[in-house]
Order: C-alpha cells, then sequence, then structure tokens
C-alpha cells in the first residue's frame, strides 16, 4: 500500500496568484508557513519556519483568489508532487503540495483574510486591517506524552 498525504496549517506568505491554464481551468498558486516551537539538545527554546509551496486547480482555486490574502490563515490536506524541467541547460525541481481541499482559517478583524470585519458600534475606533495575526504563544514546558488522555 502506498501513501502521498499533505496536511498543513499556516499563514500565506504572500496574495495568492491565479492562472489559466490552455484547457480553460483556473490554477492558483500561494504559499504557507508553518511555525515550530521546539527545545534544543541545551533545553534552550528555538523556533523554526517551513514554507510550503500550494497549488489549486477548478472551482476551488477561484474561490482561494478571492477569499485568501497574505497573512490568511488556512488547512490544506492534499499530496506531495515534484516537477521538474530544464532552464539554461540546468535541471530545475519543485517540490509542492496539489491541494485536494482547502478550509480557510478564521476571519478576523485583524487582516486574517477575508471580508474586514463590520463595525456596527459607531463609538469604538476602528481596527487597523493591515496587521498580519500574532502567532500563538505556545507553553515553555515541554509536555510529557504520558499526560495525554488518549
Amino acid at each position: 500500500m502506498y501513501l502521498n498525504k499533505a496536511m498543513i496549517y499556516g499563514n500565506l506568505t504572500r496574495d495568492p496568484e491565479m492562472k489559466a491554464l490552455p484547457s480553460g481551468m483556473n490554477v492558483t498558486t500561494f504559499s504557507l508557513a508553518t511555525n515550530r516551537v521546539y527545545n534544543d539538545r541545551d533545553g534552550k527554546r528555538q523556533e523554526s519556519t517551513d514554507y510550503h509551496n500550494i497549488v489549486v486547480f477548478g472551482r476551488q482555486a477561484e474561490t482561494v483568489n478571492q477569499y485568501l490574502k497574505k497573512g490568511s490563515g488556512a488547512f490544506v490536506e492534499g499530496r506531495l508532487q515534484t516537477r521538474s524541467w530544464e532552464k539554461d541547460g540546468q535541471k530545475m525541481y519543485r517540490t509542492e503540495i496539489v491541494a485536494d481541499r482547502v478550509q480557510f482559517g478564521p476571519r478576523s478583524g485583524d487582516g486574517g483574510g477575508g471580508a474586514p470585519a463590520q463595525n456596527t458600534n459607531n463609538s469604538a475606533p476602528a481596527q487597523d486591517n493591515d496587521k498580519a495575526p500574532s502567532m500563538p504563544e505556545y507553553p515553555e514546558e515541554e509536555i510529557n506524552p504520558d499526560d495525554i488522555p488518549f
């Protein structure tokens, strides 16, 4: 049995780009950043970021292009695919996630993507919609697998 499945949740690093294939089908590309916090051998807290190239086809490509923007959160389910081509006589490679499903992250008034939040209270100041969403704060202590109830 073979399995090629990728599931990631992250924030868009740039606005999606939509193009049409010669067949007329739409294709949208974007990239997601995922963050990881861990303790190194010396016990110091470290953070690392990975960047993932995402490709979406068809109607879902149109929806992604319409509603997601830089900084938006998204959950992507799909498969890994590596493409190759020649450029100036040199072989180039690109590994990307071909999305089967894209779920949008929570919409908020702080630039998390989608339409801006509507403010119905005229006395409250409007929120700044150009800021990227803040990153979650991870606990300092390590998680003991024995403490997990399942």
